[in-house]
């Protein structure tokens, strides 16, 4: 029983695997159909829906079965349902990657961003796309503190929807009614996206920790300050000693 439990882990490690890739290729295309003007990566990116949802269904039933097989021990009772958890996020992730390939391909043969607006969001792609790989990564080689510091990267992307946000509101808008809001939902897609995957992180951060991110982040805070006074007290000593 525990070869087929073990089996069974294994294969919804990979299936996440396989859906972390699917999510990620689903926003490269959805990301260059947007910011090239191209209609065939926003019509492929919309295709990958169908393996997508197969995928996730099938990470159910892998999940259903694991709980029903064998009692999990501890570590693998976390693994299953943080698990489950990453699955509903990629979802979301790949659904949000959708939504941006549909309104590139629904303004095509014209641009739903205006010019001025184009560079931000190459950048916004860019830190989405980078996103995903250390998310694929970190399932590969789960490490907590790697997956704290995605919050890092998912502030930058919240300057960039909180700017664009201020030109649209806080300066005169030179384009029309319908670009301002499809940059709106744009730019909220691409930060809603680094937001999953963040979520995604703090999953992991569980999974190898037993501890929530802000849990593990104060454990580190208070080793690190237990260190430092270790290193001030070793520094005395070693002035003062008569020994």
């Amino acid at each position: 029983m525990r070869t087929a439990f073990r089996e069974h882990l294994d294969g919804f490690s990979h299936d996440l695997l396989v859906l972390s890739d699917h999510v990620r290729e689903t926003m490269r295309l959805a990301s260059k159909g947007l910011i090239d003007n191209e209609l065939t990566p926003a019509e492929e990116a919309l295709s990958a829906a169908t393996a997508m949802e197969a995928t996730r269904q099938r990470c159910e039933e892998r999940a259903i079965a694991l709980l029903l097989l064998e009692g999990p021990m501890a570590r693998d009772l976390r693994q299953i349902i943080s698990s489950i958890y990453i699955v509903e996020h990629f979802d979301r992730m790949g659904a949000l990657g959708m939504h941006i390939a549909r309104v590139a391909r629904r303004r095509h043969p014209h641009n739903a961003v205006p010019a001025t607006l184009v560079g931000y969001f190459e950048e916004m792609s860019r830190i989405a796309l980078q996103m995903s790989d250390k998310i694929h990564e970190l399932l590969l080689n789960p490490d907590a503190d790697v997956a704290l510091a995605l919050s890092d990267e998912d502030d930058a992307m919240d300057d960039l929807h909180a700017h664009i946000m201020h030109v649209l509101t806080q300066r005169e808008w030179q384009h029309s009614t319908l670009e301002a809001v499809d940059v709106t939902l744009l730019s909220r897609y691409y930060e809603r996206f680094a937001d999953h995957t963040v979520d995604v992180a703090a999953r992991i951060v569980y999974l190898t920790s037993g501890m929530q991110p802000d849990e593990y982040r104060l454990k580190l805070e208070n080793e690190r300050s237990e260190a430092d006074f270790a290193r001030r007290i070793a520094d005395l000593e070693r002035r003062f000693s008569r020994d």
